[in-house]
């Protein structure tokens, strides 16, 4: 079996020590591949070859702008190329469904095409300033950051690694880009497109490891001005503290435990589909899943009802077979999922169903667990205080408005939220004091590449997506100008 490699300073490598982890399909425990693993020197390298191409070499940061967008354009188009075989690594490499999968490459081929538009947006400002010291003129430019790190998660593999290379490269940033161990390969392809398209030498850089000693080095390195990461909130903590080592940009989307507030107006088959899909979808590992529903008490027992229905009747299988959940990304992974599901059996909620893991057939030699829902759920349980990052859903109940927005808000999270109810006034009343940063009506879980991405609270800092997208990865200068130059004859009292 081929070791995949490290991609640094425009060549595939090894790790300086050699030494490699496997990549493990986790529906069928198979090793699909054996990838380096970078040391900390790896680490250094890349970001050495990063600083001079931006620093020194400066090809893509002084690239004429119509030429970055089309090489971005290409880009979206060799990914368009390869799709299905991007999308099937997505599968098998993280356990999704490959309808799932597919949608994710689809999404990053539009992300690639919408960053690629943006770079001939209008950007800055002029501004009318005061003629204390002259006539003066002062106007703003964007420039990019520089070296940027960039940590993505492992439930939405390649999607994560376009939504911050896309705009990163827009602006004309240096990248250093660290996967999550447990799924690399379709990002390993990507730089393959990155090479095949040909990006300048040192523009993009693959590092591999464990996030305790690459994600540290990046996050603390004083050649790298910025880092973004999309994980957990204890993680990005510590990127926090780190990079106040050289007081470098940060950007963070962080975890979430996000309330669906179903009012007894609502369309009620419609809130029992989205909130399959607001739970559900891809295992429930997603950051913003709507893990709690807050449902008004008098539609509780018939939504409970539907819900399991539905949630009992969902197919679990090998993600290439398009079932309608696939496996949990990793062994250790699902057995922390199942120990949250024993914590709130223990702590006294209801288990309406799941439960428990799912080994029928062919599924024994992987990890899957049942779509499970905990009804009668009180603020103090674990399970709804703590992100679980799987198929798991809590239900409370509330009998007023003023009730579900206290519970809604009850977390220390603040990612996403959705209102359902008939009522548009109550919709929007609502949903403006529900304090999360992604927020949805009547639905759960569209994004859209145009729309700003991310969380209030500890669930982070900064937006993905839209314009704020790119100006994540810009700094903002003012430059001021004299128009009328010589001597100001301040020190002439």
């Amino acid at each position: 079996m081929m070791t995949k490699k490290l991609f640094i300073d425009g060549a595939w490598v090894d790790g300086s020590e050699g030494k490699t982890f496997q990549s493990i399909n986790p529906a069928t425990g198979e090793v699909i591949a054996e990838v380096a693993e970078a040391t900390v020197d790896d680490a250094r390298r890349a970001i050495a070859a990063a600083k001079k191409s931006f620093y020194e070499t400066r090809e893509w940061r002084d690239m004429d702008s119509q030429v970055r967008g089309d090489m971005l354009l290409k880009i979206a188009d060799a990914i368009e190329a390869n799709k299905d075989e991007l999308a099937r690594l997505d599968a098998i490499d993280m356990g999704k469904p490959l309808r799932e999968a597919e949608c994710d490459i689809d999404d990053g081929i539009h992300c690639y095409r919408y960053y690629a538009s943006l770079i001939k947006a209008p950007y800055g400002g002029c501004y009318d300033v005061n003629s204390g010291f002259g006539q003066m003129h002062s106007y703003t430019v964007h420039e990019p950051v520089g070296v940027c790190a960039e940590i993505t998660p492992w439930n939405y593999p390649f999607l994560m690694g376009a939504w911050k290379m896309a705009p990163s490269l827009a602006a004309g940033n240096s990248i250093v880009f660290k996967p999550a161990t447990v799924c690399v390969l379709s990002n390993i392809k990507m730089f393959e497109i990155f090479e095949e398209c040909g990006l300048p030498k040192g523009v993009v850089n693959l590092v591999m490891g464990p996030g305790g000693t690459i994600g540290d080095e990046l996050a603390g390195n004083k050649d790298v001005d910025m880092v973004t990461f999309t994980g957990s909130t204890e993680v990005g903590q510590s990127i926090m503290r780190q990079a106040a080592n050289n007081v470098k940009k940060v950007g963070l989307e962080l975890g979430g435990k996000s309330p669906n507030v179903i009012f007894a107006d609502a369309d009620l088959d419609g809130a029992v589909e989205w909130a399959m899909v607001g739970i559900f979808f891809n295992q429930g590992e997603v950051c913003s899943a709507g893990s709690r529903i807050i449902i008004e008490e008098s539609i509780h027992d018939e939504f409970v009802k539907r819900l399991a229905k539905k949630a009992n009747a969902m197919t679990i299988g090998n993600p290439l077979d398009n079932p309608d959940m696939g496996a949990m990304v990793s062994e250790s992974h699902m057995n922390k999922v199942l120990a949250y599901i024993e914590k709130g059996k223990a702590e006294g909620a209801t288990l309406v169903c799941g439960g428990e893991r799912y080994t029928e057939g062919e599924c024994a030699k992987g990890c899957f667990i049942r779509p499970t829902i905990f009804d009668n759920c009180t603020p103090d349980m674990t399970i709804v205080k703590e992100e679980i990052f799987g198929p798991v859903v809590t239900i409370q109940t509330f009998k007023t408005e003023e009730e579900a927005i206290a519970m809604a808000n009850d977390t220390p999270y603040g990612l996403a939220g959705a209102v359902f109810t008939a009522d548009g006034t109550r919709a929007l009343r609502v949903i403006k004091e529900i304090r999360a940063g992604i927020t949805w009506i009547n639905c759960y879980n569209p994004t859209f590449n145009e729309a700003p991405w991310g969380g209030y609270k500890m669930s982070g800092i900064g937006r993905e997506l839209g314009v704020h997208g790119l100006e994540e990865y810009q700094e903002v200068k003012q430059i001021n100008i004299n128009l009328t130059p010589g001597v100001l004859g301040w020190y002439e009292h």
